[in-house]
């Protein structure tokens, strides 16, 4: 019934941008005061800090692409195995096809040649037929022409 407060992310430490202007900043070296060491002691401790704080974003974003490269790397080298396999199970696929198609038509060529055979002896039968019938007509032609 009560609502739950979730914080919110917090957001990385940045340091502040350095001054644009820096009045009466004396080294460390003489003449400085021993007042204006300490002033001296916070801008150049701020300085080293932000510049440490930029050399560290630096390698992080140069690992962060480092990592995105490899991610890209890896993602490539697994979709070209993942393609490999796929090419290889299609080709076993069509084999397999090509298999069954072959042995339906071995089977086709099996019944047909029973088939074929009637053919060929009903084709026999009637070329048979003629040929007795061509005899016949043989008798009726004068026996001077020689056969055919």
């Amino acid at each position: 019934e009560k609502t739950v407060p979730i914080p919110e992310k917090l957001n990385e430490w940045a340091p502040r941008p350095p001054p644009e202007f820096v009045r009466d900043v004396m080294g460390s070296s003489a003449g400085a005061g021993s007042g204006e060491f300490h002033v001296y002691r916070h801008l150049r401790r701020r300085e080293y800090q932000r510049q440490d704080f930029m050399d560290a974003m630096a390698e992080k974003q140069r690992l962060d692409e480092e990592f995105q490269k490899k991610l890209e790397r890896n993602k490539m080298i697994a979709e070209e195995q993942t393609a490999k396999r796929r090419r290889k199970r299609q080709k076993l696929k069509e084999k397999k096809l090509q298999a069954k198609k072959n042995k339906l038509e071995q089977k086709k060529q099996e019944k047909e040649p029973d088939q074929s055979q009637e053919r060929v002896s009903s084709e026999d039968d009637e070329e048979d037929s003629k040929e007795e019938e061509e005899k016949e007509d043989d008798a009726e032609e004068p026996s001077f022409v020689m056969g055919r």
